[in-house]
């Protein structure tokens, strides 16, 4: 599991109202989030008709070009 270094910002009354990270533990935070949210999206993505490699192949290659 993930250390987490954080340091707390506090208030007045000494009550902790935020927290800080440095950017690497931010950064894998960040990534972890992002990976766990693309998988939930691969799953619940089910298309209707699977293409075949070379058709793969092509919708990618032209993808590419759009871009």
């Amino acid at each position: 599991m993930l250390t987490i270094k954080k340091q707390y910002i506090v208030d007045e009354n000494d009550r902790k109202v935020a927290v800080q990270l440095d950017i690497e533990t931010f950064e894998k935070i960040e990534q972890v989030l992002e990976d766990y949210a693309l998988g939930e999206l691969i799953k619940e993505n089910k298309p209707k008709e699977k293409l075949s490699l070379q058709e793969a192949k092509e919708f990618y290659k032209n993808l590419k070009k759009a871009e």
